[in-house]
């Protein structure tokens, strides 16, 4: 197909998660939603059929272009690219930095190019907007080998939507990009954040695979490797075991014991259980020392964002965090904070040093926005 002829694209974004698929299907170039959808709790054997019921049910529309979330593109995929053969074999090999994501990227590249042959597949990855990073940040500190061999490092994850709400927040502080030094907390039930320096991503704190950083739903963050090994001795656990316990059974379902779900934490938290409140005291701490961490990377900060869906609709973590940041400047007008909008928002008092906005992330639209570029660059 001649894409160059076609002055309206239809792009169809897949964002397949671990356990769900977001879908939406945007008319280019003027960014219109012309369907869209939200399917959870998907086993990993129903995968297969849940991505053909979002074809069937949008069997009315031309699909001109199909546009795949992958999670980890590692040093091979520095950019969004058309999928062919040895691309997909390329996100097969790095499924051992994500195993619970890239086998499920690569199932939905596989049932849209079996569904429309004739429709070209592009790839955008989350880790491609890190690799700006230099190799003070990415680097680990054991034997330098490991990197030579295996690529061990840091890739981060969350990249579409760090890139999305950098730009967006400059573009609502009606400021160059080029000027600010933005971190960017995007806190759902998986958590990042990312020190954005000239727009350009210094820092972030996933690590080889989404497991590092900040305490999650599910999994630990950040922890003393050697606890890896000793509770492997202890409990007689196989790597798997202990793999799944740090990513499946850890974070704020493990300290409540009740849920991962941040909105299930606060209420028990207001009605004074004790698991609830530690488990949102060591989840806002470690939040709150990112920023302070990445504050000092970049030798001060302009700009705080919150975004996904903890860090857009969490009005006592937002609170309880920026309470703590005064040293850095931070005044948060708790009126406007208690404000909930769709739209991006600033949060911050009048007095504030620092900038403080809420800004609801959209990594579909960078998908769409990017796969639509590279079609149209590679038909000039």
């Amino acid at each position: 197909m001649d894409y160059s002829v076609i002055a309206k694209q239809n792009v169809l974004v897949l964002n397949c998660g671990s356990s769900s698929v977001k879908y939406k299907l945007y008319e280019m170039p003027a960014k219109q939603i012309l369907a869209q959808g939200y399917l959870q709790q998907i086993e990993r054997d129903q995968y297969e059929a849940a991505i053909r019921s979002i074809f069937a049910s949008l069997k009315d529309f031309s699909i001109h272009l199909v546009a795949h979330r992958v999670v980890h593109g590692g040093e091979t995929f520095k950019k969004s690219v058309c999928v062919d053969e040895n691309v997909k074999a390329k996100i097969r090999e790095l499924s051992r930095y994500a195993p619970l994501h890239n086998p499920i990227n690569l199932i939905g590249i596989e049932i849209a190019q079996s569904i429309l042959p004739d429709v070209m597949n592009v790839a955008v990855f989350d880790t491609a907007f890190h690799q700006t990073m230099p190799e003070k940040s990415y680097l680990y500190a054991i034997p330098r080998v490991l990197y030579n061999k295996y690529k061990v490092r840091r890739y981060g994850a969350h990249g579409t939507s760090h890139a999305y709400v950098s730009q967006a927040a400059a573009e609502f502080l009606n400021r160059p990009l080029e000027d600010l030094k933005i971190i960017t907390c995007h806190i759902g039930n998986g958590a990042s954040l990312t020190a954005v320096k000239g727009g350009k991503s210094i820092d972030t704190s996933m690590g080889m695979t989404p497991l590092e950083g900040l305490m999650m739903g599910t999994r630990s963050g950040d922890l003393d490797p050697a606890i890896v090994p000793f509770v492997m001795n202890k409990e007689e656990l196989t790597v798997n075991e202990v793999n799944s316990m740090l990513n499946k059974h850890s974070g704020l379902l493990a300290i409540s014991g009740i849920s991962s779900d941040m909105r299930e934490i606060t209420e028990g938290m207001e009605k004074g259980d004790p698991s609830s409140t530690l488990a949102f005291e060591m989840y806002e701490y470690r939040v709150r020392k990112y920023i302070g961490s990445y504050a000092a990377a970049m030798n001060g900060v302009d700009v705080i964002v919150f975004t996904a869906g903890v860090g857009e609709n969490s009005i006592v973590l937002r609170q309880r965090v920026l309470e703590q940041l005064t040293y850095l400047g931070v005044e948060l007008d708790e009126e406007l904070n208690s404000i909930r909008s769709g739209e991006p928002r600033r949060i911050s008092a009048a007095n504030s040093k620092v900038e403080v906005l809420v800004v609801p992330t959209n990594e579909e639209l960078v998908i769409a926005r990017d796969t639509h570029r590279i079609v149209q660059a590679s038909n000039r």
